[in-house]
């Protein structure tokens, strides 16, 4: 049986394409035009992932978002934006969405980012919610990541690497994996898009003494616990 995604946008143009592509990934469809038809269609449908836009009449993509969630459904949620407005990515991570796109948006570039948020939903069920190495922690629940306390913004795909390689601290994780967990590429490719990432996090995360995310030279990436006394 298919699995079913709920599309929620007032675009007509959009639900149709939206539709016509997942479907043609292998995915059941059921749509709705604004966040209170999509609040009445989860009454009778169980969808497995949520599309939702946030500029949207009568109820906007924020504000469906959070009223699922303070309902506790944690029905996984990719938001689309049409300007990619930091405030308003921030602001759908912290209230619980899982990913975003912006629009324009390539079809297949959406297509990954659903069954990669997929993937981590099924495999996260029974993992801890918070998960550190040395003075990084992550809470999932709550979308943070934090250094020695403070709150550090990352990008999702920022955190999706940071979280897979704490997930797997002290382990050499190859690139290609890399690649397939946190792209959703799972063909052979000469991508420099890891090592691009990778310098990212340690722009951000090496400092007070702390430099564990290492690079095994024609190996991969890994993240090591400080050693005692550094």
């Amino acid at each position: 049986m298919a699995e079913l995604i709920m599309i929620v946008d007032d675009e007509p143009g959009v639900r149709a394409l939206l539709r016509d592509t997942l479907s043609i990934a292998g995915f059941e469809v059921v749509e709705a035009n604004d966040g209170m038809a999509a609040l009445t269609l989860l009454r009778s449908n169980k969808p497995v992932l949520m599309v939702i836009d946030i500029n949207m009449p009568l109820m906007d993509g924020f504000e469906l978002v959070e009223r699922m969630r303070s309902t506790n459904d944690l029905t996984p949620v990719l938001m689309l934006t049409a300007r990619e407005d930091k405030g308003d990515i921030a602001r759908g991570l912290k209230i619980g969405a899982d990913d975003y796109v912006t629009k324009p948006f390539g079809l297949e570039e959406l297509v990954l980012r659903i069954k990669a948020i997929l993937r981590r939903s099924y495999k996260n069920t029974s993992s801890p919610s918070v998960i550190s190495c040395g003075p990084i922690s992550i809470d999932d629940e709550q979308h943070c990541v934090t250094f020695n306390g403070e709150e550090v913004d990352l990008s999702p795909t920022e955190y999706r690497l940071l979280q897979l390689l704490i997930e797997k601290k002290g382990r050499v994780l190859s690139k290609k994996l890399l690649l397939d967990e946190v792209w959703g590429i799972t063909f052979e490719s000469e991508s420099t898009v890891t090592d691009t990432y990778i310098s990212y996090l340690r722009k951000k995360f090496h400092r007070d003494g702390f430099e564990g995310i290492k690079t095994v030279r024609g190996v991969g990436f890994q993240i090591q616990e400080p050693k005692p006394g550094s």
